[in-house]
């Protein structure tokens, strides 16, 4: 009988093991839906290019479970990350077109969108957790940025962060002299360009899925990012320093295609944004609390980080006036300039 069992259970397992590794590769087999989502009536194919560990991602997963919930199974939140639909202007070409509904997009990229979204990206602006809030709840700073890409067919629902940014290196930058000496990755987006080149820095526009090998090969040894997004993706594997420069606020904008929300059921609608809405509000309490643990997370595994000297913020910021007088421009003076009276330094 011992015998039989155990031939059974060998016969069983190897039956499985396809499966089983297939749920081991599956880099998102933990946040499968507990339900079948072939009844539903809509989809909203909502894209993303990174990780949903990050909980400013993550939040895509949320929305889904509680829209269907909400729904009562009508409306399937289809969450594609880890840039299973391509890179973001790909994906913000697809948006445009309705060939998918939504997308979490960076906020450096959605500024290709529209001139406006950019104003999230400009130098010590919406630089703080605190001033980010307080961006999201003033109506005279929100509602431009919320309708800035209406023209282009595209609602920006909410927000969503992962962090301020700083500089991931893979030689200790302490100065701006320091810096001088670094190649840095930067965003495919015009605002990034802008302000790297005012700052004097050496920078090399690069997708996001080239940066590993770009990294491991010195193609680059720096990296304009955020400390949640470096550590959890691993970059912190090769580039063991961070400056924290904390020059802007990393965030995705969630934008959706208007004529296909503007197909569904008013009920629907009331329940996707409602649901958008609440999910990216609790995402972003909860990546204040995942920047400190990813920062003492990154320290135990060796990173070490620097602030930035005040007198080396203070030159950043002067350099970076030209930018913001010529992006004043492009998005509105006067709307820059409520953001920043409203915002406070």
């Amino acid at each position: 009988m011992k015998k039989l069992s155990a031939a059974v259970l060998a016969v069983v397992m190897l039956a499985l093991a396809p499966a089983l590794a297939q749920a081991q590769d599956d880099p998102l087999a933990a946040w499968r839906p507990a339900f079948d989502p072939s009844g539903a009536k809509y989809t909203y194919i909502l894209s993303n290019v990174s990780h949903p560990g990050i909980e400013g991602i993550g939040v895509g997963y949320r929305i889904r479970d509680k829209v269907w919930e909400r729904s009562n199974g009508q409306l399937y939140v289809d969450f594609r990350p880890l840039a299973q639909l391509g890179g973001e202007r790909d994906v913000l070409q697809k948006l445009r077109l309705g060939a998918v509904q939504g997308m979490l997009c960076s906020s450096v990229a959605a500024a290709n969108l529209a001139d406006q979204l950019g104003v999230v990206n400009l130098p010590y602006v919406v630089d703080t957790f605190d001033k980010l809030d307080k961006f999201r709840a003033t109506p005279a700073l929100w509602e431009p940025f919320r309708d800035s890409a209406l023209r282009q067919g595209v609602m920006v629902t909410d927000i969503t962060g992962y962090g301020p940014y700083g500089w991931a290196t893979t030689t200790p930058v302490k100065t701006l002299a320091d810096a001088g000496k670094v190649n840095f990755r930067i965003a495919e987006a015009p605002v990034n360009t802008d302000i790297y080149r005012a700052w004097g820095f050496k920078f090399t526009v690069m997708p996001w899925p080239d940066v590993p090998q770009a990294l491991q090969t010195g193609v680059i040894n720096g990296l304009d990012h955020t400390p949640i997004v470096c550590n959890l993706t691993k970059k912190f594997d090769i580039a063991k320093h961070f400056t924290q420069v904390n020059y802007a606020q990393g965030l995705f904008v969630h934008l959706m295609n208007k004529r296909w929300f503007d197909g569904l059921p008013p009920e629907l609608q009331k329940v996707l944004i409602e649901t958008i809405e609440e999910e990216s509000a609790a995402s972003r309490v909860a990546t204040r609390r995942q920047q400190e643990e990813q920062i003492e997370a990154a320290k135990a595994n060796g990173v070490t980080f620097y602030p930035l000297a005040d007198e080396d913020r203070e030159q950043l910021i002067k350099q970076a006036e030209p930018v913001l007088a010529k992006w004043g421009e492009r998005i509105g003076a006067d709307y820059l300039q409520t953001v920043r009276d409203t915002l406070g330094d």
